[in-house]
């Protein structure tokens, strides 16, 4: 892992020194002999992977780089192992002597890192950018959950759920935003919920329920305005529709791949995919 370095006489003047004007260094004291060293490395192990892009932890084998070790031992004062050093700007910021909790640990961290919704935000920004909406969404919810105030925050999460066609709950998120909130941004953000709240009632589709409520046992219209209702991101009502179809008859054309493809478009944990799961094996079995 990129965040994660093994200290020696070589690489300590740059990691200690440039490496914590950018990112947190936990300098980790630690002897492989011992098991309380052992097992608060593999708590550090999981904070790199976490905060991947906002810490640098920096271990520093004292029993195979003890004459680093001694120097750097007399600058922080360290009497125990594992000893943690927290760096930052080539000082140190915080030392913790002696095998810590992970909550300890992240109690820390905390004093020096971004809040915890606001690197959850910027998990939600890069997802986005990789066009992974489901990661996207899972991160920006936490971060919602942690504080729902945050007009930022609730703007981020509209923006996703226009992207999977959670329409109404972006609209109930952009509500919320105050008057001296609304800048540039908001308006971007509610210019393209009102284009899908009027794309979710397209003349299509009005035309497609027409023709199914005329012909209402003709499972090809069902089909085909199971289709136009996902695009426009009524997922529910398209899963209503094929479910009926499914009843009907459950090798139907491509009723029940639709029928999957649309749970498996639905963000992970989602109590409507839940709800359709059970609907089609109480007719699977």
């Amino acid at each position: 892992m990129s965040n994660i370095v093994s200290i020696n006489a070589q690489n300590f003047q740059q990691v200690l020194g440039e490496t914590s004007q950018q990112k947190l260094v936990l300098l980790n004291f630690y002897s492989a002999q011992s098991p309380e060293c052992i097992n608060q490395a593999a708590i550090l192990d999981k904070l790199a992977a976490e905060y991947n892009d906002y810490i640098v932890v920096a271990n520093l084998d004292c029993d195979a780089e003890q004459a680093l070790a001694s120097q750097l031992a007399q600058q922080v004062g360290l009497q125990t192992l594992p000893t943690l050093v927290l760096l930052k700007d080539s000082a140190p910021v915080d030392v913790l002597s002696g095998a810590q909790a992970e909550a300890q640990i992240r109690e820390a961290l905390a004093k020096h890192l971004p809040a915890q919704q606001d690197l959850l935000l910027e998990q939600a920004k890069q997802a986005l950018l990789k066009s992974d909406l489901n990661a996207a969404f899972n991160y920006a919810k936490q971060a919602y959950e942690i504080d729902n105030s945050n007009a930022r925050i609730k703007l981020v999460l509209a923006d996703i759920c226009i992207q999977i066609h959670k329409v109404d709950e972006a609209q109930a998120l952009i509500n919320t935003i105050d008057a001296q909130e609304q800048d540039t941004y908001f308006n971007n953000i509610k210019a393209k919920c009102e284009a899908a709240l009027e794309a979710k009632d397209s003349p299509e589709i009005k035309e497609k329920q027409q023709q199914v409520e005329k012909y209402p046992n003709d499972l090809e219209l069902k089909e085909e305005l199971s289709v136009l209702l996902n695009e426009a991101g009524r997922k529910e009502e398209a899963l209503d529709v094929l479910f009926t179809v499914l009843q009907k008859d459950l090798n139907f054309n491509e009723a029940k791949p639709s029928f999957l493809a649309i749970i498996a478009s639905l963000p992970d944990g989602d109590a409507l995919a839940a709800k359709y799961r059970r609907k089609l094996y109480s007719i699977l079995y």
